[in-house]
């Protein structure tokens, strides 16, 4: 039988404790967003922010360009922020206009309040393998909800499924760490299934709809699906065919209702933990 690991639990119960935290804290928590242009996928995700940040009692402070503003007015809205006392962390929606320098705007951004990783200085210390500050919240979340099941990492065969660097990189430090065996794939790979079908555990962020299905794993094996795009349908889902594994895996994570449904609660998090 097919185990599926939903994050419901794990919300509800980080959740709690996250408004624990707020509710002892002297000033009231705030994230500072910085947003450029109409792009849909932006809107959503800030709606999305609000609503836990509503939960959790902290507030939102977005701050809204056009799509024609200069690059340097972003850095002068990020000096701001990174003297702003009051800001407990800072996030900058991408991708960014072709006119902005993405890597000037990450050298820019406090190390200290990039509760995204995107600074290079807190990317370098993931990659190196210190885990103890801000990580790339897709390969945190992933972790934290095959934790939360109780699945062990150490000795096993894993296998991740993108090597970007903020999904497939840092996934792989976190999975190291604890002394698991890793494998990465990528477009270059020639032959997923050989490594795939051997594996214990597979993450997978290719953002491929429905496209593994039941030959891709072996009977006992765990899947956590960090991707998300649509399919011929039209509606939103992760890299593996739900059904086709359904009774043939040891067990996955849904898309809706996995992943994607604690990371804003870890970005969240990072700006509580500010004030602590």
């Amino acid at each position: 039988m097919t185990k599926i690991l939903y994050a419901k639990d794990y919300v509800e119960k980080k959740t709690r404790d996250l408004v624990g935290k707020v509710e002892k804290l002297k000033d009231k928590p705030i994230i500072s967003i910085i947003r450029v242009g109409e792009d849909y996928g932006s809107l959503a995700y800030l709606k999305g922010i609000k609503k836990s940040a509503e939960k959790l009692g902290v507030s939102v402070d977005v701050n809204e360009f056009k799509e024609d503003v200069s690059q340097e007015e972003i850095l002068d809205c990020l000096k701001d922020l990174n003297q702003d006392k009051k800001v407990g962390g800072i996030l900058v929606f991408r991708p960014l206009p072709e006119s902005i320098d993405e890597d000037m705007i990450s050298l820019a951004l406090d190390p200290e309040k990039d509760i995204d990783c995107m600074n290079p200085i807190n990317r370098a210390k993931v990659y190196s393998g210190h885990l103890d500050g801000f990580i790339p919240l897709a390969s945190k979340a992933a972790h934290e909800l095959l934790g939360f099941y109780g699945y062990e990492l150490r000795g096993k065969d894993v296998v991740v499924i993108n090597h970007s660097n903020v999904v497939g990189k840092p996934l792989a430090m976190i999975l190291l760490s604890e002394l698991a065996t890793v494998t990465v794939c990528h477009v270059g790979t020639r032959d997923l299934r050989k490594h795939t079908k051997s594996a214990d555990i597979i993450f997978t962020a290719m953002g491929r709809a429905e496209t593994l299905d039941e030959t891709y794993f072996k009977e006992d094996a765990v899947v956590i699906d960090i991707g998300t795009s649509k399919n011929k349908e039209g509606k939103y889902r992760g890299d593996i065919d739900e059904e086709a594994v359904m009774g043939k895996i040891g067990a996955f994570s849904p898309v809706p209702g996995g992943i994607g449904s604690i990371t804003n609660l870890l970005l969240l998090e990072n700006v509580i933990n500010y004030y602590l």
